[in-house]
């Protein structure tokens, strides 16, 4: 079982650091999941209550700078709510219409279609568009420097 369990901590792992930038991938989540197959399989004696209560803080942590750095991208080049809407729309749908390229051009063409729709020029659109990329770069360095965290503190703690 310690065999099995480390696989699938470790495959957590892997499926939590790529869902950092591909947010189809359930990312933060994967790697707290990986804590709970780590006790079930292996063993719960390393975790206590500083343990869960770090973890769980820095899981709070992603799911709420995860949203609010990408809208502040949008926010910060001129965006409005619908390019914020359009590039969270386009964040999730983008990979599957455009497999390659749609990670990027997803959340731009959502935000400029977003902006476009609230009746804003072609320019402002652009920008918002631009500044949904430059947020979702920022938000998945958050990402995966916090979810790196989350690992090392792990292996820490059980060491």
């Amino acid at each position: 079982m310690i065999t099995l369990g480390w696989i699938v901590v470790i495959l957590l792992f892997v499926i939590g650091m790529v869902g950092a930038v591909y947010p189809i991938l359930p990312g933060v989540l994967a790697i707290y999941a990986a804590f709970f197959i780590y006790g079930w399989l292996i063993t719960w004696k390393h975790f206590g209550f500083w343990f869960w209560l770090i973890q769980t803080l820095v899981v709070v942590i992603i799911i709420v700078a995860d949203y609010a750095v990408s809208a502040l991208g949008v926010k910060k080049f001129g965006g409005s709510k619908p390019a914020i809407v359009g590039s969270t729309i386009g964040l999730i749908i983008g990979p599957f219409v455009i497999p390659a390229f749609g990670i990027i051009l997803g959340p731009f063409i959502g935000a400029v279609v977003g902006e476009l729709i609230a009746g804003t020029s072609w320019q402002n659109a652009v920008r918002a568009g631009i500044g949904s990329v430059l947020g979702f770069f920022a938000s998945s360095v958050v990402k995966i420097v916090l979810q790196l965290a989350m690992i090392i503190i792990f292996l820490i703690w059980i060491f």
